[in-house]
């Protein structure tokens, strides 16, 4: 699914204008994220908390990890988070809503945290 690609590739921009066009591409303006570490609302605060992930995890990369389950307006997928070509730091999975072609709120849960 291109949308939960391009939310792949968001979480990767490391360039502070092609993560913001990628957010606003891939998230509803009044979107939400939820994980255990964190609860933001809305493109800025979004942008904000990738950024902040970046810079917690330097040189890792978020991948998509098996298949991409959707139905309805809801969509699942498993993720992790690691170096290009080693083993994943930190593993979890999305269920997102979609509205109108973009996600409009992430539920996310970690599997896998660094100690």
């Amino acid at each position: 699914m291109q949308l939960v690609e391009n939310y792949i590739t968001a979480w990767n921009a490391t360039d502070a204008a092609a993560r913001r066009a990628l957010v606003e591409d891939v998230f509803a303006p009044d979107a939400a994220y939820t994980d255990p570490l964190a609860a933001v609302a809305g493109r800025d605060q979004i942008d904000g908390l990738i950024q902040t992930v970046q810079t917690q995890f330097p040189g890792l990369e978020f991948r998509l990890v098996g298949p991409v389950d959707a139905h309805h307006d809801l969509v699942r997928f498993t993720w992790e988070l690691g170096p290009r070509d080693g083993e994943a730091v930190v593993v979890g999975f999305d269920v997102a809503v979609i509205a109108d072609d973009r996600i409009a709120r992430v539920h996310g849960f970690l599997d896998k945290v660094p100690a």
